[in-house]
Formats: structure tokens, sequence, C-alpha cells
């Protein structure tokens, strides 16, 4: 179970976004087996690597089927192996220690 983090960054297109924003989100909100989460700088997204990879690129591409010709992106993952790790997990974690 990965969880990746995403930013799109549309060159040339002025300083408000968030119509691409909106693009790229309508491509995987209701994607089966990936949970999303939309924050303010990045889209989280959990679940298998290779299908959060394929939702990525299909994000890409209704960025760029909105006008968009140059487009930068960035990704961070969080690939873990030993446990199964949730979003959820992640920040109940870091919220029990603030608490202490």
């Amino acid at each position: 179970m990965a969880i990746v983090a995403v930013n799109m960054v549309p060159l040339g297109k002025g300083t408000s976004v968030s119509r691409y924003v909106a693009a790229a989100e309508k491509a995987v909100v209701n994607r089966p087996g990936i949970k999303r989460e939309l924050g303010p700088m990045f889209t989280t997204l959990e679940g298998d690597l290779d299908e959060v990879l394929s939702a990525v690129r299909d994000m890409q591409e209704a960025v760029f089927a909105a006008g968009v010709e140059r487009l930068v992106t960035t990704i961070k993952i969080d690939d873990r192996r030993d446990k199964k790790g949730t979003m959820e997990a992640k920040l109940a974690s870091v919220n029990s220690k603030l608490e202490a």
C-alpha cells in the first residue's frame, strides 16, 4: 500500500489554477481502490502503487485536456512494505504525540 502526494503546476496559465486542479481531481475522484484527499498544496492518494501511478497519469492527461501545454508534476511516494500504513494512521500517530 502506497501513499503518494501529487502536486501539478500548469505553466503559462496565470496565477489561478483551481480550474486545472478540479480537472485533475475529477480524473480520480471516484476511482476504485484509491483513497484521495485534496489538500491546499497537494492531493494525497492511497492504494496499490501501480494503480496510483496510473491515476497520476490520468490526472496529468485531464489537465492537458483542459488546455494546458506544459505541466510540472511533483510526486512523493511513501511505499512501506513492513506494515500496512494509511493516511489516517500516519496522522493519528503524529496527533497522539502532540497530545502527550
